[in-house]
């Protein structure tokens, strides 16, 4: 394929790069299910996205390839997984939070560009469960379900807000912080402690982000791919 006919990557919005503020009160308030409501909210906002991006692809390139356009994505994303570990500068336990709930983002949002790359439906609800699978939240399709199912039925803004106010805020940070570093790979958790060691964040970040991205690119290519 010469360079004219390389398919467009993904954009972002620079305020879209990461989970928009009502996730974050969500997870926050329901930390036990933050890898669920994360999944949920980004198959109903990044679906759409990614959706239009591949059909957009394949009108522009018609003779591209599922395999050129899933790669294209996957090194859109890898690429700004790096770029996020390197560039983040918030230290300590909320920096930690903050810095594996973009990267779970970033990664939720490269599976559903690979997806429609493939031909499958990114705004399938199913794929809520396909992300928790390859995200290794949980090993069977059922138990995703089942979580995901509660997780939504958890999404009562009054409750939940309710719930934040009554509930420790360092016991809180923690559980959110290893529920979203398991979703975004568990080498990420050595990320969480490097972000109170000064100088250490920047490089330990640059490859783990990259390392956890690239193993579920991997992942997901070998779940869609027809081959």
């Amino acid at each position: 394929m010469n360079d004219s006919a390389v398919p467009p990557s993904p954009t972002m919005s620079d305020d879209d790069t990461g989970p928009p503020g009502s996730l974050w009160t969500r997870m926050k308030a329901d930390p036990q299910y933050a890898p669920e409501h994360l999944a949920l909210e980004a198959v109903r906002r990044l679906g759409p996205e990614a959706q239009h991006w591949a059909d957009h692809a394949r009108l522009e390139h018609p003779d591209v390839t599922p395999d050129a356009l899933a790669q294209q994505a996957a090194r859109r994303f890898i690429n700004h997984a790096r770029l996020s570990g390197a560039v983040s500068g918030a230290t300590g336990l909320p920096g930690a939070v903050v810095d594996v709930g973009v990267l779970a983002w970033t990664q939720s949002r490269m599976v559903l560009h690979i997806a429609a790359a493939y031909g499958i439906d990114p705004a399938d609800p199913e794929r809520a469960t396909d992300l928790l699978i390859l995200q290794k939240v949980h090993k069977l399709a059922t138990t995703a379900r089942l979580a995901l199912g509660v997780a939504a039925g958890r999404e009562r803004a009054s409750r939940l807000f309710a719930d934040t106010a009554a509930r420790p805020l360092s016991g809180m940070m923690v559980k959110l912080s290893v529920k979203l570093a398991q979703m975004a790979g568990v080498r990420a958790v050595k990320r969480m402690f490097a972000k109170v060691i000064p100088g250490a964040a920047v490089i330990l970040g640059t490859w783990v982000n990259s390392a956890a991205t690239k193993d579920l690119a991997t992942r997901t290519r070998q779940l869609y791919s027809p081959a």
